[in-house]
């Protein structure tokens, strides 16, 4: 009688299938936002052809010792300490404006724009970390250092050049660095 015709199915159109997952892998890279990862502000050595180790002697009265235990524990020159402490004790170490004994030498130095100055260039922080300690502890410690420092800057800055640090030219900069060098040590196991 009647024979009905099998119909076949039509096939799925997917050319157009990677042009829109394209587009929309483009849509979602330019939208997000991404975070940055911003790493210490600390220059290397510069890599020396000998291999000779030379010991270097350090006066007690000019090394301030910062321990990092496995428990998070902070130690300066022997004394638990937190944040904002350690920078307000690194601050009166390296800048030692009373010449106290007990604090870093300073020495008389001429400086390109400031003439004869006071130099504390003789002071080493000595960083001695567990390696089981935590990175966000490490962390916290060498930003209270970079905060010590920026602050001392900072203020020669102003004193000086009447502006932030941030502000001076590059000739600035070096001049009040070389009255506040960073000296920072770290053991390396």
């Amino acid at each position: 009688m009647f024979k009905r015709k099998k119909r076949a199915t039509p096939g799925l159109d997917t050319t157009s299938t990677a042009d829109i997952s394209f587009m929309l892998l483009i849509f979602f890279l330019v939208t997000s936002s991404m975070d940055t990862d911003k790493g210490l502000p600390r220059q290397l050595p510069t890599p020396e052809d000998n291999t000779e180790e030379q010991e270097l002697v350090v006066k007690r009265r000019n090394v301030m010792e910062l321990r990092l235990d496995d428990g998070g524990r902070l130690t300066c020159d022997g004394d638990s300490v937190r944040g904002e402490e350690l920078t307000r004790r690194i601050e009166e170490f390296v800048a030692n404006t009373a010449d106290d004994p007990s604090k870093p030498e300073r020495s008389e130095r001429e400086v390109h724009l400031m003439g004869r100055c006071r130099v504390s260039d003789r002071h080493v922080i000595f960083i001695d970390v567990s390696p089981e300690a935590t990175y966000d502890d490490y962390f916290q410690m060498q930003n209270a250092i970079v905060a010590a420092y920026t602050n001392l800057r900072n203020t020669l800055a102003q004193e000086r050049f009447q502006r932030e640090y941030k502000d001076c030219n590059q000739e600035q900069r070096d001049a009040i660095s070389m009255v506040y060098p960073q000296r920072i040590s770290e053991r390396v196991e």
